[in-house]
């Protein structure tokens, strides 16, 4: 069942990634995806560039979780603030719980292979046949176009949707591009290190806790599929879901 119950509507999916290489020395990986109707994304953009411009931040400063400190702290908490705020934004994040008890040989995969499969699972329920996505993903690396070309075939067989009129198209940009990437990127980040435990300054550390407020989510465990507004997927390598 989706969790996106808008009808007939064209829909921008903004893609996002931390912590997915295998030797990163992390053992959790998590992916997240900001979505918003086609036709309110420059509406968005718009109120963001006017949220840069309430706190004195330039236009074409990008959004970053890592950027996220005590001289920036109301304009972030801002920002969250009007995610939550605007109905029109819905969140979905993915936790995979430990990348060292992947087992890629018993599904005869590569990590790449894998990573794709998540990313499946994360957009998969976001999906509605009755409406049309674009789908941008956040640039890998050079080898991205094939696997994205692969993705979008993928999701497209999931719709039966062989002439890919659902699924109208899958994509990478670079972050700096797109000012819903890089709400993904902070919704993403503090969903990251608050499930890796690990310390962060007073700045990060607030954000987390207005984000926790204004889900009324605890961030370590699931939320029901159908949650609309801000939705989370722990997957699990020992009962792994069905993916491509």
């Amino acid at each position: 069942m989706c969790v996106n119950e808008q009808m007939g509507t064209n829909i921008n999916i903004y893609c996002d990634e931390s912590c997915h290489l295998l030797g990163d020395k992390e053992k959790k990986m998590f992916m997240g995806a900001v979505w918003c109707p086609t036709d309110k994304s420059r509406e968005i953009s718009e109120r963001i560039y006017a949220l840069k411009e309430k706190h004195k931040v330039g236009h074409n400063v990008e959004l970053k979780w890592t950027k996220v400190s005590d001289n920036k702290i109301d304009f972030y908490l801002d920002i969250v603030d009007y995610f939550f705020d605007d109905d029109d934004l819905h969140f979905r994040g993915l936790v995979v719980a430990d990348k060292a008890a992947l087992n890629h040989q018993a599904y005869s995969q590569t990590h790449d292979d894998w990573y794709y499969k998540m990313y499946f699972n994360l957009i998969k329920v976001i999906l509605d046949p009755q409406n049309k996505y674009r789908i941008y993903l956040d640039i890998k690396d050079t080898n991205s176009s094939l696997k994205v070309a692969h993705l979008h075939q993928v999701l497209s067989n999931s719709l039966y949707d062989f002439d890919k009129r659902i699924v109208e198209r899958v994509q990478t940009i670079r972050s700096h591009e797109s000012a819903l990437m890089q709400i993904a990127d902070i919704l993403l980040g503090a969903l990251s290190h608050y499930n890796r435990g690990h310390k962060v300054s007073k700045a990060k550390s607030r954000v987390i806790e207005k984000i926790k407020q204004r889900s009324k989510k605890s961030l370590t465990s699931p939320t029901l599929l159908r949650e609309s507004k801000f939705n989370l997927f722990f997957w699990d390598s020992k009962s792994p879901s069905k993916t491509f």
